[in-house]
């Protein structure tokens, strides 16, 4: 298919990122929403839209969110309706789905646990087929959870793709410490630090108020917060553990990396002009910001959308 073209009305990066995020909504039907049981005690909250009676009575796709996003985000949904073949599975990841987890830990960008959870959920009621989908953070889980499991994956996964991933989790989070990017920056630390602050009146943590307010970036809270808590030894750590970028090359599976060359949360670490496996395929369009790739066209859906379709239908 045609390359992403961006509209002349959408002139950025930082355009093309926000203006789809602030006013595309895409109310789906058809919806049923589940709460899953973790066997830590825990909780995923997860919406499965059926196009058939029974969940294994058609390919099953899985999509993963962003950062602080939802499975009602407009790129969750968007793919989802542009799909129609297919059942769908959007998860929430632990205090994602507005109601807080039980739990001490919440998410992070290489929980693959979780998401191999919503796998084996699906794979034990009966699903032949699935194919994986991911958006930035949700995109790198994905791409994780493949590297993980090699060949093992596809046994059940026929393909996946992953558009706006942070593949080197360390440099991208340098990169929305510029200043042009500190808008993104206190939206996600907003609603991150009013969780850890809920969480912290629940349970014993050796955070203070203080520590809290002085975290001014995701490396900070990274550092401060995602490491510890689930068990690295500080924000290096956790992401040199976690970047995707080092699973590529176990990936068994066929997947199509999306990342846009002017996408303000990517470094340039995250736009390898080919990756050395003969399973994973990376285009990088000149423009179409970070999940963004607007605008639709007369069927709704946008460019992101359209290519994805055409890489699960084999093209």
């Amino acid at each position: 298919m045609q390359a992403y073209r961006a509209p002349f009305w959408l002139p950025d990066g930082h355009s093309q990122s926000i203006y789809p995020a602030l006013f595309r909504k895409i109310p789906l039907t058809h919806t049923h929403a589940e709460r899953w049981e973790l066997p830590d005690g825990d909780f995923l909250d997860v919406d499965l839209h059926m196009r058939a009676e029974n969940l294994q009575d058609r390919p099953l796709l899985i999509v993963s969110h962003g950062l602080e996003g939802s499975s009602r985000r407009h790129y969750v949904t968007g793919l989802i309706r542009a799909m129609p073949e297919f059942n769908a599975l959007a998860w929430n990841y632990r205090s994602c789905s507005g109601e807080p987890n039980r739990n001490l830990r919440f998410y992070h960008s290489g929980a693959t646990d979780d998401l191999d959870f919503v796998i084996q959920q699906a794979i034990a009621r009966g699903v032949k087929d699935i194919y994986l989908a991911g958006f930035s953070l949700g995109g790198n889980l994905s791409l994780k959870w493949l590297g993980e499991n090699g060949k093992k994956a596809s046994q059940f996964v026929r393909k996946a793709v992953a558009f706006s991933v942070p593949l080197h989790l360390s440099s991208s989070s340098q990169q929305l410490t510029r200043r042009e990017n500190r808008l993104y920056t206190h939206r996600f630390l907003q609603t991150l630090l009013e969780k850890v602050t809920e969480k912290s009146a629940r349970y014993p943590m050796d955070i203070t108020p203080t520590m809290l307010t002085s975290i001014r970036s995701l490396y900070e809270f990274d550092n401060v917060i995602t490491g510890p808590l689930h068990g690295f030894k500080d924000a290096e750590d956790y992401y040199e553990r976690n970047s995707s970028l080092y699973f590529l090359a176990d990936i068994q599976v066929p997947t199509l990396i999306v990342n846009a060359k002017n996408d303000p949360f990517l470094s340039q670490e995250c736009l390898p002009e080919r990756i050395d496996s003969d399973f994973v395929q990376i285009e990088l369009p000149d423009s179409g910001g970070h999940c963004g790739f607007y605008p639709r066209n007369y069927r709704g859906q946008t460019w992101a959308e359209q290519r994805a379709a055409a890489w699960f239908n084999g093209n």
